[in-house]
């Protein structure tokens, strides 16, 4: 049965984005001669901007303030944003969705300006799309916070809505905000209990009702 809304992270799930977020950081972690360590992407995953630079400077010895530090990765990212490509299936799905008429919404731990930037190069910059960003929200996942806020930006019960995650982060943020929540790792991994754990476009359809 299709649900009442179905509510998307955005890097690693709709967007093949994580590689560009682990480049760019190498980049900026590099050009301040700091050396990134072998397991960086899963220390990473689905963190928000701020988490990440607190681990850089408690841990690596970051001294650049916030601001500057965020803008050397994000120089990175949005000189190299056209290389992105869609999750393989992800965006059929949403777009058969979206014919249904099903609410749908974009839930990100990125901040406003990757979210756009990153939509507008799979061609889902359409008019209407909810959005949530980091910078729309007082706590980013894994809190509820985000997910609820889309629910509320729907017009929709929580528990009536799928959240859509690849990280452990997002994926406890939607089980903690009531929802049913799939979790939909690039590569197989241990994922939080009660999501509902798939491994491909075809299995998140079965779960979606398409």
């Amino acid at each position: 049965m299709t649900p009442k809304a179905v509510f998307w992270d955005m890097d690693g799930t709709l967007v093949d984005s994580e590689p560009l977020h682990d480049a760019a950081l190498v980049a900026a972690m590099r050009s301040l001669g700091l050396s990134p360590p072998a397991d960086l992407h899963e220390r990473v995953l689905g963190q928000s901007a701020q988490h990440v630079y607190a681990m850089m400077r408690d841990e690596f010895g970051l001294k650049l303030p916030f601001d500057q530090w965020i803008a050397r990765k994000y120089d990175y990212y949005l000189d190299h944003v056209g290389t992105l490509q869609p999750r393989p299936g992800a965006i059929e799905i949403f777009l058969a969705l979206h014919e249904r008429g099903v609410p749908q919404a974009v839930v990100s731990n990125s901040d406003r300006l990757i979210v756009d930037a990153n939509l507008r190069m799979v061609g889902l910059a359409l008019a209407g799309l909810r959005t949530v960003s980091r910078n729309d929200v007082r706590e980013g996942k894994p809190h509820p916070e985000p997910f609820l806020r889309a629910a509320w930006l729907a017009g929709v019960d929580p528990a009536d809505a799928v959240a859509i995650d690849d990280s452990v982060t997002g994926a406890t943020s939607g089980l903690a905000a009531g929802m049913k929540t799939i979790f939909w790792p690039e590569r197989p991994m241990q994922g939080p209990a009660g999501a509902v754990y798939i491994e491909t476009p075809e299995a998140l359809r079965v779960e979606l009702g398409l």
